[in-house]
């Protein structure tokens, strides 16, 4: 008896997640056709372009992130995977198909759906009851975006972000990373190959790189 339920758990665990991407699949897939210019891609990112993106984050100090543009929360999943029990993850978009799907889905404390802006981050950040995030990363489409929007949004998050916090984009064009670069105190930049497509990684740290003060003191 005890050996049947032990081997039904993985597959009601299994099929459950299968459902999820089936749906999300879909979910995202009508976003895209319902709004093109506001969903960057017809394909949700790679694990590759995902674990390349966090890969810089010091965990240890993240109190609150903060997520652009999350979709059916292919980043959302994983940070909260990630996150430290007393984090907290605020996921903002203006689509409110994705925000619903999300709210559904994803069961965690942790976390909240917001739909609104992301030129709005410092009022949503402190109506979650924080001073800071401790870091913002964005699948927004910064090039369908007007320029003065943009800017306000790149603007907006190096005001929200602590020092030492950072500002992550993943782009198909290098546009998300030269908002940053003109705005944030030094940036990084990497590819991501075996995203489909290709998509150029981005971090703008506000004043002080945690990890690189953290590898120096050691």
């Amino acid at each position: 008896m005890n050996t049947t339920k032990l081997s039904a758990a993985p597959a009601r665990s299994h099929r459950n997640g299968f459902l999820r991407f089936v749906r999300s699949a879909a979910i995202f897939f009508r976003g895209f056709v319902e709004n093109p210019g506001m969903v960057a891609s017809v394909v949700p990112s790679s694990q590759a372009t995902i674990d390349a993106m966090l890969a810089k984050v010091d965990w240890d100090r993240c109190k609150l992130f903060v997520e652009y543009g999350p979709g059916v929360g292919t980043f959302t999943t994983r940070i909260l995977d990630l996150l430290p029990p007393d984090g907290r993850l605020v996921a903002i978009d203006t689509n409110p198909r994705f925000i619903d799907f999300l709210k559904k889905t994803i069961d965690d404390p942790r976390f909240e759906a917001v739909l609104g802006s992301a030129a709005d981050v410092e009022s949503i950040v402190r109506n979650a009851g924080h001073a800071h995030a401790d870091y913002v990363i964005s699948g927004l489409p910064f090039t369908a975006l007007p320029k003065e929007v943009a800017e306000g949004i790149v603007a907006a998050t190096y005001a929200v972000l602590r020092d030492g916090g950072a500002f992550m984009t993943y782009q198909f064009l290098p546009t998300a990373h030269d908002l940053t670069a003109a705005q944030f105190d030094r940036t990084d930049r990497g590819l991501a190959l075996l995203n489909i497509p290709p998509c150029v990684l981005a971090w703008g740290w506000k004043q002080e790189d945690p990890l690189a003060a953290r590898e120096a003191a050691e």
